[in-house]
């Protein structure tokens, strides 16, 4: 049986020992507002181990042997995973109908018809799984070689989105004609079908994993939206300067509508479409004065 917990409130030096713990794992800052959060996040797993303080599990966190699996399941509920299909659309639109013709009209010129596209924090899988239905509506997309790698740092929701059934809330902005097409009714929910399920790889990744990063190979595109404004700016600059050392040359970065890279970097630019603004690594040609 769990024990219960003894110490009510966590003291400012035990926030501060947790904050920093986890933001030097993973960049997600909790400010001095968000102690009451954290406080109330982190009892239901000193609970679940039995312990009896938020210092006592502080100890367990740092010093156990099981402590890099109670870490995955600390920021299982700390993360927020709020999402949906087809999210922001005129970005969406901006990617489908003038970033894809742009690249597909350039890969022509060279026969390269791979197409590898990263949708970081991909939570429940609803944005891979997004991006895939709109790649396979462009009828020219059908014969190219796509590779969509969905990452995530909480297991819990990998686990949804390699189940990929979703119920109702999901679908709030989803046309009724994709949800006919591409999902299966699976006992009042929906499934999506197998060969979207195909188009997407899923797998655990901390974005502060420089290392793990490298090992994914080049990008085409990074899907990273609304994932960035839960780190500070340190863990910004780590993120996306290590996103834009995955992307190919003139590869694109797109955040979410609330996102910025001022005062960050300016290793991208940003660039100005018809349905949105999307943030494009230069090609190295033109940082070099080239033509």
């Amino acid at each position: 049986m769990s024990m219960p917990l003894v110490e009510q409130v966590m003291s400012n030096e035990e926030f501060l020992l947790f904050r920093d713990t986890i933001h030097d794992h993973c960049g997600i800052y909790f400010d001095d507002e968000s102690k009451y959060l954290l406080e109330k996040r982190i009892v239901s797993r000193i609970t679940e181990r039995g312990l009896s303080s938020y210092r006592e599990y502080y100890n367990f966190l740092r010093f156990n042997r099981k402590k890099e699996q109670e870490m995955l399941d600390l920021l299982d509920v700390l993360t927020t995973n709020e999402t949906y299909f087809f999210r922001e659309m005129h970005q969406l639109k901006a990617f489908t109908d003038e970033i894809i013709p742009e690249l597909a009209e350039i890969r022509k010129k060279n026969g390269n018809r791979v197409l590898r596209i990263w949708s970081a924090g991909c939570s429940s899988g609803e944005e891979p799984y997004t991006i895939a239905m709109l790649l396979n509506e462009i009828p020219e997309m059908r014969r190219w070689k796509i590779e969509i790698i969905g990452t995530d740092i909480s297991q819990r929701v990998l686990q949804l989105a390699r189940l990929a059934v979703y119920g109702s809330s999901a679908f709030r902005a989803t046309d009724e004609y994709f949800r006919k097409k591409y999902f299966i009714d699976h006992g009042g929910k929906y499934r999506i079908c197998d060969s979207m399920r195909e188009m997407v790889t899923i797998s655990h990744l901390n974005l502060l994993d420089t290392r793990r990063i490298e090992m994914l190979g080049q990008m085409d595109m990074i899907f990273c939206r609304n994932v960035i404004i839960y780190f500070d700016q340190t863990a910004k600059k780590i993120t996306v300067e290590a996103f834009h050392s995955s992307l190919h040359d003139g590869g694109f970065l797109l955040l979410g509508h609330s996102e910025s890279l001022m005062n960050i970097t300016t290793l991208y630019k940003l660039r100005h479409f018809k349905n949105d603004m999307i943030y494009q690594k230069p090609h190295a040609a033109l940082l070099s004065g080239g033509a």
